[in-house]
């Protein structure tokens, strides 16, 4: 097998594991060169047996065997890594994105689910990306300076405006959607986002969530997924802290079905009430 013919077989293995249906996903997936997003050699695959390698890696130099449903190391001091394909291709796949549309990726480490919504969306649609870590962020701009498409800011996306979108993919947890974000969803707009609780560690749990903005102020959200990621620091709310960690551990995130923006007394329909919107397990009546 060749390089190309692994990437094939690599988003196959994708396509099963994530129960992909879209067929420009399951090709961005063949198409975009996932070492060129990672680094130079030699790799470090995290393996789940721990006493292989050196603190749970596997070494290679060997480019097709990054070309596997594995984790893959970008700084294994600081624990990052270059995300479970499966995951985030389940994550990516609850956006519908089509042809033509424009994209804001908060989280885009070193670009390679950038470039890979950048394939679906095509040379006609657009992504903004953002990174907090300035290195990350330097090295994303790098790797994606041949897609014309996709424009590349170093910062906190949690005050950053992107403009209108189509969809919004957030890739850490937070306690609340930012006002920012739902305001520039366009009608009709899908936004992904992890809600976790980080219970004591930098890394959270929580549910990654679909919420699509209707005509009115509730607007549908549906759960997609457990989700165990590392927290956007400047999207998390010291007071909703406690009320998304009792949602985590009691399994009440598994019940919300709306996201409510009206100005509302809290009741027990209100699964995290905050003070610009509402998780809440309400059926939405909104037309999408």
């Amino acid at each position: 097998m060749n390089i190309e013919d692994c990437r094939r077989f690599y988003s196959e293995e994708v396509r099963i594991a994530a129960s992909l249906k879209a067929s420009p996903l399951i090709e961005a997936f063949a198409r975009v060169p996932r070492e060129h997003f990672i680094g130079p050699p030699p790799w470090q695959i995290a393996s789940p047996d721990m006493a292989a390698g050196e603190k749970g890696y596997v070494t290679t130099e060997n480019p097709q065997d990054l070309y596997h449903n594995v984790l893959v190391a970008l700084d294994p001091k600081r624990h990052l890594n270059n995300g479970q394909p499966s995951a985030l291709a389940h994550w990516i796949d609850a956006l519908h994105l089509q042809e033509g549309e424009r994209v804001f990726h908060l989280g885009s480490g070193t670009g390679y689910y950038t470039a890979i919504l950048a394939e679906v969306v095509g040379a006609s649609g657009g992504v903004a990306a953002i990174e907090v870590d300035p290195d990350l962020a330097a090295r994303a701009q790098e790797n994606l300076k041949d897609y014309r498409q996709v424009t590349v800011y170093a910062g906190d996306g949690a005050v950053f405006d992107p403009g209108a979108c189509d969809a919004i993919f957030v890739n850490a947890g937070v306690t609340h959607p930012q006002t920012i974000w739902l305001d520039r969803l366009k009608p009709g707009g899908r936004l992904v986002l992890p809600l976790t609780a980080t219970l004591g560690s930098v890394a959270g749990q929580g549910t990654m969530l679909r919420i699509i903005r209707g005509n009115t102020d509730f607007w549908n959200v549906q759960t997609i997924s457990y989700v165990a990621i590392f927290s956007c620091t400047g999207a998390r709310d010291p007071q909703l802290e406690p009320v998304v960690e009792k949602a985590v551990k009691s399994r009440a995130l598994q019940k919300i079905r709306c996201l409510r923006r009206d100005r509302h007394e809290q009741t027990d329909t209100c699964i995290v009430h905050g003070p610009e919107s509402c998780f809440s397990s309400i059926v939405s009546l909104s037309q999408n």
